[in-house]
């Protein structure tokens, strides 16, 4: 070392600062990866083998440059392994991961296959030369400039002339490669590339910088050998170079680990992780303080028990920051999960006699405000539920653009397997994201976002908790829902059965049993025939029908003993034959005899929903509309699908689906058993419902 302790400690401090982080970044590329290919393990090695020349670069420095033995011999030869093929293993890492051994990579194969392999000869003949040719003189050589005995050209040692050369070319053939890549095989991999791409870049350049430098000292110190000016004021100056060397070294460590961390552009995963990039921040922090420690107790000499206990007590000191600092994140996110898991007050919800969705969009608010930190979203509620949670949700920071069409983006075709799917502005203008919704039924929903206000990518936890809470608010809004509706429901049949009961009291009471009490008395006062006797029985009997005519109906026994599609037919024959011009059935054999398979339950609630669609198309279809039946099988799941052409009183229709007490009730039931009716105006003289429902409920 030379004679400032104050440079000996920094140049120290910079090369543990960066043997800690290179060491780091390496385990936990391998660790944390995706899936462990061979580009993989070829990235986290490279990057552990120039923790590894920090590592011998520190303990040369710990030694001494005036130490003369075979051990320090040994690592300044064992030192140069990685400094000659660290540059190619890069050069090619960065081809794998820019999707050069992809099936896309046909025009970055034939840009870079030449230089691949030109490069592949230069660093094979360069570590030949390392291990067999002696191209570098012994440590001893290097300490005192004399590099007469070393294998040279013109006086220079070949290596020397050769590596600069090298260097410059693997890593300017590595910006020309994160510069044009193939289009990426994973989900948001391009995006990720394109974030990342400024600090791989300005790795690589501050590499280029670095290997000039390198370039130039070495010329540099063989002037000095030329000139035979040896002396300390030569060891403080190449001292000197070799702190601004690391130096620029750490600041490109500092961009490659903010390319980690930040995009996960190694390890393979879809999204960053928030997680990740603060145990990068901490390495960072214990990096510094530990190089710097050590460095200066190495630097001033201090006994080893001091180094001990200086190591110990920040050790301690950092373990009490961490475990401090993991306690506020943690109290943070709790706060941040509390409105999603307090209580929403369902039970106001279902017993107000009107929608009252704040205490349930409230949760929503606070998912994009302050979790994810989203410019605009925008969730709607898809299948079974739609009908049940209603309007979508809309955030916005600012003014809300225009949401897409959800079902032509669904329609592309998305599985449960994807936390995500990247839009284009072809497609969602601004909206960026789509993060599908799934439940046991499939998919529920979509949650479709804009960009953040910050203007970063959304990390993996964000678009986790988004994904659970927006499933979470479709379920609750359509439990709700259905809650209330069925407790309207009840509310109706009560009501009716009282009124039907008042009814019934006084119909019997006030008609029925003064008619019949007449008949008697007209019967008992003569012998022969009364007419008006058998008049007045006729009228009761009458009245009697209607009144069970008018009763609920409870059970439909015809489902049961014909099954669905047959109990519809006998329906419509029975009881609207006389309501259409035309009916038309559409229905395979096959499916007859697989709706007889439905459970009893399910088909009953078919039955009763098909009946309330068949009724309100003889309602409001003017005059002998024409109804067209028919069925398909869809998944599992058996589609009814009933049709009409009636001009006629269209809206009333439809806002007995909405709001009224007729096939809202129905489309409730549907959704109880795990189906869909929706109502669909195909023109202005047709109108198409369509009845889902699943096969395999019992």
């Amino acid at each position: 070392m030379t004679e400032n302790w104050l440079l000996n400690w920094a140049v120290m401090a910079v090369s543990l600062f960066n043997t800690i982080l290179l060491i780091w970044l390496g385990l936990t590329v391998l660790l944390n990866a995706e899936r462990r290919t061979w580009g993989l393990w070829l990235a986290g090695s490279v990057i552990l083998l120039g923790g590894v020349f920090f590592l011998i670069h520190s303990i040369i420095l710990g030694l001494g440059l005036d130490t003369i033995g075979y051990s320090i011999d040994f690592w300044w030869r064992s030192g140069w392994i990685p400094v000659v093929t660290i540059p190619y293993i890069w050069y090619v890492v960065i081809l794998w991961y820019s999707g050069f051994w992809d099936g896309h990579g046909d025009k970055l194969k034939r840009r870079h296959r030449p230089w691949f392999a030109g490069t592949t000869v230069l660093a094979a003949g360069t570590f030949i030369m390392l291990i067999f040719a002696n191209p570098l003189p012994s440590f001893v050589q290097a300490a005192q400039l004399d590099l007469a005995e070393t294998l040279s050209m013109g006086g220079v040692p070949l290596l020397m002339v050769i590596y600069p050369v090298y260097i410059l070319l693997c890593i300017a053939l590595s910006v020309d490669v994160l510069r044009h890549p193939a289009p990426s095989e994973r989900i948001m991999g391009d995006l990720a590339r394109r974030r990342a791409r400024p600090w791989l870049v300005g790795a690589a350049f501050t590499q280029i910088l670095v290997s000039l430098l390198v370039g130039w000292v070495m010329f540099w110190v063989i002037n000095q050998a030329r000139q035979s000016l040896f002396g300390p004021l030569v060891t403080a100056t190449i001292a000197k170079f070799d702190l601004v060397i690391a130096v620029l070294i750490a600041l490109a460590i500092i961009f490659l680990g903010q390319a980690i961390t930040s995009y996960e552009v190694f390890t393979g995963k879809a999204l960053p992780r928030h997680g990740l990039l603060r145990y990068w921040r901490r390495a960072v922090f214990l990096a510094g303080g530990y190089a710097g420690v050590i460095s200066l107790s190495l630097a001033l000499n201090l006994h080893p028990v001091y180094m001990v206990l200086l190591s110990a007590l920040l050790i301690t000191t950092f373990y009490a920051i961490l475990s401090w600092r993991s306690l506020t994140d943690r109290q943070k996110f709790i706060e941040q999960l509390r409105p999603f898991v307090t209580s929403q007050h369902v039970y106001e919800q279902v017993l107000a006699t009107s929608r009252i969705d704040d205490n349930i969009d409230h949760p929503f608010t606070v998912l994009c405000q302050d979790v994810l930190g989203a410019r605009q979203a925008y969730l709607a509620a898809e299948g079974p539920f739609a009908q049940l949670v209603g309007e979508p949700m809309l955030f916005a920071v600012d003014q809300v653009p225009q949401p897409p069409d959800t079902n032509q983006l669904i329609s592309t075709g998305i599985s449960p397997e994807q936390i995500c799917v990247p839009l284009t502005q072809e497609d969602a203008g601004d909206w960026l994201w789509m993060v599908p919704l799934w439940s046991e039924r499939g998919l529920i929903g979509v949650l479709l976002l804009g960009s953040k206000v910050s203007g970063g990518l959304y990390a993996q936890e964000e678009i986790e908790i988004a994904r659970t809470v927006g499933e979470r608010l479709i379920d609750l809004r359509a439990s709700t829902e259905m809650a209330r509706r069925l407790m309207a429901l009840q509310r109706q049949r009560l009501a009716e059965s009282q009124v039907v009961d008042r009814r019934t009291r006084r119909v019997l009471h006030d008609e029925v049993l003064p008619q019949l009490h007449a008949a008697l008395l007209s019967l008992n006062t003569s012998q022969s025939e009364h007419p008006g006797a058998i008049a007045a029985l006729s009228a009761a009997h009458r009245q009697i029908a209607d009144l069970l005519r008018d009763l609920p109906v409870v059970t439909a026994p015809d489902v049961y003993r014909l099954g669905l599609i047959p109990a519809l037919k006998k329906t419509i024959t029975n009881e609207f034959s006389s309501d259409f011009e035309q009916v038309e059935w559409d229905v395979d054999d096959s499916l007859v005899n697989q709706s007889d398979r439905i459970s009893p339950l399910v088909s009953e609630v078919v039955y009763f929903a098909a009946r309330e669609v068949i009724r309100n198309a003889a309602r409001h279809g003017g005059v002998l509309p024409a109804l067209r039946i028919s069925a398909v099988q869809l998944d599992r799941d058996l589609q009814i699908i009933v049709e009409d052409n009636g001009a006629e009183n269209k809206g009333e229709g439809r806002d007995e689906i909405s709001s009224g007490q007729g096939l809202v009730l129905h489309s409730t039931m549907m959704a109880v058993i795990g189906g869909e009716l929706s109502l669909e105006q195909v023109s202005t003289q047709s109108t198409r419902v369509m009845l889902r429902a699943p096969q395999n409920i019992e």
